[in-house]
């Protein structure tokens, strides 16, 4: 089943019903919102020759017209590939081409960027801007009543997260996929309804645009805020005007709009649920946000290569207070949500007993169909069907997850995800560099940052803002260390592999030396 059959099911039933917004203002009703995906694509398939499973690549700040560009490439039967629209032009260029998009989707921005490194795209690729005179004309015309027809095991999102090698993977992601993630939502984290406005102020190319799904099946509200991102302040206020606002937010994000509600003396009226997850939440700062802004929280666990979907803590969990185990609960991640099985194994794969720490290991319904053109990572991370997280917890007697460690040494700032080795390869060419070894810290606003573990070559010397700048030459801003450390050498065991635990203990002498605490 095609997942932009839910579109138009919510457009037959509730064509007046308000489905686009920018801030409080109305873009788009269903009947609207739907016709411009049709028209768009047909476009798509009339003038662009996309056919069945072509991908469409979108590297683009969240907007309305987001929205409407997926559920065209998805009316038109094609394969949409978001791109992190934070992510260097080099970067989205290795998406775009291992991906084989013929096609981009891109506003004025980040069109500039692309320019910056055209040399690096194929020639023959065509873009679309969606805030020019040329997008409206396209999403105004006529389209086909009906989506095309598509299977549910046919892919319907690429999903590129970096894998430990530090290249992108392509999560194949499939309609099947997305409709079993979808249908988790009000089984195992809320009740969407008609009356919900679903506000993204995380990106819609990850796990934010993750929950369009379900609630334009409901036809509820969907909610890009003026700044088209996140702004505490301007979250408060849209919610008290919009009422009954659910959200996805990293707990960096968490964290700064309960700040901005108890500046403001205000426990976030209007907001009916936010979902967090996407990093690290400690037990005191959920203590602090309930605290503040009452039962509104939902926490879940999942990874690109099983969406939104292998734990949830509920709002039941975080209110449970008579509970002995509460606190415990509370530090956890919560139970297996519906679509699937969580176990944690052991090293030979056999799963281990109740609170033994192993790897966390997921099988079902939301489980990718596997890794584009990457026929040995897949093999490599599903085993019998179970997908090998790369994630070290433990499972408690009653079924909660508690996350204990990240063995793939993913850095989780700000809710994003950034490897190491990225980092690494692009410090490593500069001329100044002897060696390198990446890390992440502990930090209360950001989750973790990240911090470069340098030995330098004779006679050179630290100069962090040169260090910046090569950087920003080649990976994106939002991957650049925050810290640098100059060491006389790497530690190492025998066999000549850093030793990240050791080098984690410098760093927080480090800090702590120079009065950083997390």
């Amino acid at each position: 089943m095609n997942i932009a059959l839910w579109l138009e099911a919510a457009a037959r039933l509730h064509p007046a019903a308000p489905a686009l917004l920018t801030g409080a203002r109305l873009d788009a009703d269903y009947a609207a919102f739907a016709r411009r995906a049709s028209s768009l694509a047909r476009w798509l398939t009339a003038t662009q020759g996309l056919a069945s499973g072509g991908r469409v690549a979108l590297f683009m700040s969240n907007s309305t017209r987001y929205l409407e560009a997926l559920y065209a490439i998805w009316w038109a039967g094609g394969v949409a590939v978001p791109i992190n629209a934070k992510l260097h032009a080099r970067e989205a260029a290795y998406i775009v081409d291992h991906a084989e998009a013929k096609l981009i989707f891109t506003d004025a921005a980040h069109a500039r960027t692309l320019d910056e490194a055209s040399d690096a795209f194929a020639p023959d690729l065509r873009r679309l801007r969606v805030d020019d005179a040329s997008f409206e004309r396209v999403r105004d015309g006529a389209g086909d009543p009906l989506p095309h027809m598509r299977a549910d095991n046919d892919l319907a999102w690429l999903f590129y997260t970096s894998g430990t090698t530090g290249k992108p993977k392509g999560v194949m992601l499939t309609h099947g996929n997305i409709r079993a993630m979808s249908l988790c939502y009000p089984l195992d984290v809320d009740t969407p309804q008609q009356a919900d406005a679903a506000l993204y102020a995380a990106p819609l190319s990850h796990g934010a645009g993750m929950y369009n799904f379900v609630h334009v099946r409901v036809a509820a509200r969907h909610v890009i805020p003026d700044s088209g991102g996140f702004d505490g302040d301007e979250i408060l206020d849209l919610a008290k005007s919009l009422r009954n606002v659910s959200m996805f937010a990293a707990p960096t994000m968490v964290r700064r709009l309960v700040e901005a509600a108890r500046a403001r003396n205000e426990n976030g009226d209007g907001i009916k649920t936010i979902v967090y997850g996407g990093g690290p939440m400690y037990l005191a700062d959920i203590e602090q946000a309930m605290a503040v802004m009452g039962p509104r929280f939902v926490q879940i666990y999942g990874q690109g290569e099983s969406p939104m979907t292998i734990t949830a803590l509920s709002r039941h969990w975080h209110q449970d207070t008579a509970h002995p185990n509460h606190r415990s609960r509370l530090a956890s991640v919560g139970v297996a949500q519906s679509a699937v099985e969580v176990r944690v194994a052991g090293a030979d794969g056999a799963p281990l007993p109740a609170d033994q720490p192993g790897e966390i290991e997921v099988k079902g319904a939301t489980v990718m169909a596997g890794y584009w053109r990457n026929p040995e990572a897949t093999a490599e991370a599903i085993r019998d069907g179970w997908l090998r997280t790369g994630d070290v917890g433990r499972l408690d007697a009653d079924g909660f997850l508690t996350l204990s460690d990240r063995s793939k040494d993913v850095i989780i700032s700000g809710g994003t995800n950034v490897y190491p080795r990225e980092v690494e390869e692009a410090l490593l060419t500069h001329p100044s560099v002897a060696e390198v070894s990446v890390v992440g810290a502990p930090d209360p606003e950001w989750g973790e940052i990240i911090v470069a573990c340098l030995t330098l070559k004779p006679g050179a010397r630290l100069d962090a803002a040169a260090l910046d700048a090569h950087c920003l030459a080649s990976i994106a801003r939002f991957k650049r260390p925050k810290l640098y450390l100059d060491l006389a050498e790497l530690p190492k065991n025998n066999y000549g592999k850093v030793l990240k635990t050791e080098l984690r203990t410098l760093v927080a002498q480090a800090r702590e030396a120079k009065g950083h605490t997390p």
